[in-house]
């Protein structure tokens, strides 16, 4: 037995409206009473549905997420699987880049909302897993765990916004950054 209609339009209605309240609001301003609010249910259906403030954000990159994942595990090289390590490596380092960039309010949402969760949600898990045997294929030599961490670290929302508001730092920059970090 599937989903009550109401419940499959209350879950995408409560999608839409926490995206749009996150691309356009300051997370800090961004409340399951405003989201309850801007999707018209009852804030008592978000915590039914989604436990949190940190569960509907999760729910809401889950696709986006699970689009990235996919495209390493069946996309085109270098990104999927097949190429060079070094250049799918450096690919790897872009789509992830591109992930940040285009996810920066939800990611730092995610990252406000609980101690280590940028460390340690599954998500996050298999980004830096992937990254470390990316990084082993290209320099089996190098410290790949370590190294790992310290680039996901330079990848944290918070970092970029920093670099690219407070420093003022092109994209282009900060992808540059990146690449030198994981060329030997």
């Amino acid at each position: 037995m599937g989903e009550r209609a109401d419940a499959v339009r209350n879950r995408a209605a409560v999608l839409r409206a926490a995206e749009d309240l996150f691309r356009r609001d300051d997370l800090e301003h961004v409340t399951l009473a405003r989201i309850a609010d801007a999707a018209g249910v009852g804030k008592a259906t978000v915590l039914r549905r989604f436990g949190d403030l940190t569960g509907v954000v999760e729910a809401v990159i889950a696709p986006r997420v699970t689009a990235l994942r996919d495209a390493l595990r069946t996309g085109n090289p270098p990104l999927g699987p097949g190429g060079r390590p070094p250049e799918r490596l450096h690919a790897y380092l872009d789509a992830l880049l591109d992930f940040v960039l285009d996810n920066r309010a939800l990611i730092r949402a995610l990252e406000n909302r609980r101690p280590h969760a940028y460390y340690a949600n599954p998500a996050s898990r298999f980004w830096i897993d992937e990254l470390g045997r990316r990084i082993h294929a290209a320099h089996p030599d190098a410290d790949a765990d370590y190294l790992a961490h310290a680039v996901f670290t330079a990848l944290r929302a918070d970092v970029i916004d920093y670099l690219r508001t407070d420093r003022r730092m092109s994209t282009d920059r900060i992808r540059a950054g990146l690449h030198a970090l994981v060329t030997r």
